[in-house]
């Protein structure tokens, strides 16, 4: 879609010291409509719990069962659970569920997807983040049932993790 903007002129046409000019810009974006008041605070109350934010941050380019999220965050797979409920009820996250179990994974039509992923890269560098993503591949690597069979215990399974000292554990 093109909107007009009013740009200087020399960003416009080279040699022009002066002036401004409306033009015609494509933007990228514009091709949804943008979100909604009412969208939007219902998306910055979603993400207004640490635990959420680690969430969201634990899906960013992945899908992972509520099971493998519960072993992460050594949280009760209810609180989990409600969790990425809110995060879904907010347009977020896309629940999957397969059988017995339930695969979240971000949603990237969601309109405030990109605001979400710049708001986690102001994060990236936190210790509780920073050490749920070390141990995501290691966890998916074990298979759902003996993950299951471990009570989600990491450490029965022979997974050692790093303590954070973050105020994002919940």
């Amino acid at each position: 879609m093109t909107i007009p903007r009013l740009l200087p002129a020399r960003e416009v046409v080279g040699g022009y010291e002066a002036g401004y000019h409306f033009v015609m810009s494509q933007t990228k974006n514009m091709t949804r409509p943008g979100p909604t008041v009412r969208q939007l605070v219902q998306v910055a109350k979603a993400v207004g719990h640490p635990a959420r934010l680690r969430l969201l941050a634990m899906l960013e380019g992945r899908t992972l069962c509520v099971c493998q999220m519960t072993s992460i965050l050594e949280l009760a797979s209810s609180t989990v659970s409600g969790h990425l409920n809110e995060l879904r009820r907010s347009g977020l996250v896309i629940e999957d569920k397969q059988g017995k179990l339930v695969y979240y994974r971000r949603d990237p039509s969601s309109p405030l997807a990109g605001v979400i992923t710049d708001a986690l890269a102001l994060v990236n560098d936190d210790e509780a983040i920073a050490a749920d993503r070390a141990l995501i591949d290691r966890v998916r690597a074990v298979p759902i049932e003996l993950l299951s069979r471990a009570g989600l215990n990491l450490a029965a399974l022979g997974i050692k993790r790093h303590r954070a000292r973050s105020s994002a554990r919940t």
